[in-house]
């Protein structure tokens, strides 16, 4: 734990004397004083993030089914977001899942991804009725943290004892968030930048994000929250008609930069540094987005252009296809039960699109045999391995 703050970025206040006493952080309200200091390099990545989440947003009006793309890229977000607390879980684990398909991943590792699908759904349909408020987050973090480890934890309630990042308790701690009884005053002040109109939506994104960490507000699951909280703020602001933005790839790549951006914020009302940090994940998240929405466009096109081949089998096979785009993971009782079709035009879909490379057999067995739509996969899969 650092030992002096910075009068930007917040204050230090002793919690307890003694070899057990330690200090905790209490951040200054929203937006920074004096207030950011947009020199020439960061309006430079403003600009470029701007033009690349433009382009991001674009997609929603040229791909031939853009919540197809949404429904995917929202499981690839919860995968590389709980992957940064420890997940051992994979995008292939969890699309096993789905596809009932027995995979390597725990059931509780698959739990917290599935919960993180979950949570995001639910508040996105929630952000239709609701204001982005304390609420609609603490129901979001309900829904995210409900029957998995941690979701003894309070789930959906601001705590109420002290929590700690790093050591094994607040005196030996990395970083100490504020003490409880000041949890909800920073909250309010945090839920009425949310709603300064004056802020440009994708700064007001990033400044938020680094307060909702370094609050802290809930017992575990703060991490995960918070990346949420910036996909809600750019869709609740109409910066994006759908939630395409995920920074959870660009902070696990660069995890160590976070968390001493995140630092230097608190030490040093070092802002700017943190700004320019997050506009950077921004483009490249951005325009890595743009690029997997092209690649599966043409990919889409191509395999289309292929079952014409098939003449009157052709009908069928295009369902499957369109289904694959969704569960690239199949097996034939799946795809018999979900086309609502008999076993063997399953089955002999199935081997339609193995003839012309569209499916390839991953399982290696004789019965129970798995297909995957490999080439789809690929593209989205990117950075989600365990190791990536």
């Amino acid at each position: 734990m650092f030992s002096e703050a910075s009068p930007r970025g917040g204050r230090l206040v002793m919690q307890q004397k003694g070899p057990d006493g330690y200090s905790a952080f209490i951040p200054n309200p929203l937006p920074p004083v004096p207030p950011l200091k947009i020199d020439d390099e960061m309006s430079r990545l403003m600009e470029r993030a701007n033009r690349a989440l433009g382009r991001l947003d674009g997609c929603t009006y040229t791909l031939p089914n853009p919540d197809l793309f949404l429904y995917m890229y929202v499981r690839k977000e919860a995968v590389l977001s709980s992957q940064i607390e420890g997940t051992q879980a994979s995008l292939d684990d969890l699309l096993e899942f789905e596809g009932e398909i027995e995979g390597k991943s725990s059931q509780d590792d698959i739990n917290e991804v599935s919960n993180y699908v979950a949570a995001m759904n639910y508040g996105l349909e929630r952000l239709r009725e609701l204001p982005l408020s304390l609420r609609l987050i603490k129901e979001i973090h309900a829904r995210l943290m409900a029957g998995i480890r941690g979701g003894h934890k309070n789930p959906g309630e601001f705590r109420t004892t002290q929590n700690w990042i790093g050591g094994t308790m607040p005196g030996n701690a990395a970083f100490v968030p504020p003490p409880p009884h000041e949890v909800l005053p920073c909250l309010g002040e945090m839920e009425k930048f949310l709603h300064d109109e004056t802020v440009p939506p994708l700064l007001k994104a990033g400044l938020a994000h680094a307060q909702f960490e370094t609050i802290h507000p809930f017992l575990d699951g703060n991490g995960r929250m918070g990346r949420l909280l910036i996909a809600f703020i750019l869709c609740h602001d109409q910066v994006l008609e759908k939630p395409l933005l995920y920074l959870s790839l660009f902070f696990k790549k660069h995890r160590q930069e976070y968390y001493e951006r995140l630092n230097a914020v608190r030490r040093d009302g070092d802002w700017e540094g943190w700004i320019k940090y997050y506009l950077q994940g921004v483009y490249e998240i951005s325009k890595q987005a743009t690029d997997a929405a092209k690649a599966i466009m043409d990919l889409m096109a191509a395999d289309r252009q292929k079952l014409a081949e098939l003449g009157k089998a052709a009908p069928t096979a295009m369902t499957l296809l369109d289904m694959l785009y969704r569960s690239p993971y199949v097996t034939i009782p799946y795809v018999t039960r979900e086309l609502g079709i008999s076993s063997p035009a399953a089955g002999k879909a199935v081997r339609n699109l193995v003839s012309l490379g569209i499916l390839k057999e991953v399982s290696g067995k004789k019965r129970d045999r798995v297909f995957l739509h490999e080439s789809y996969l690929a593209i989205i899969r990117e950075g989600t391995e365990l190791y990536g």
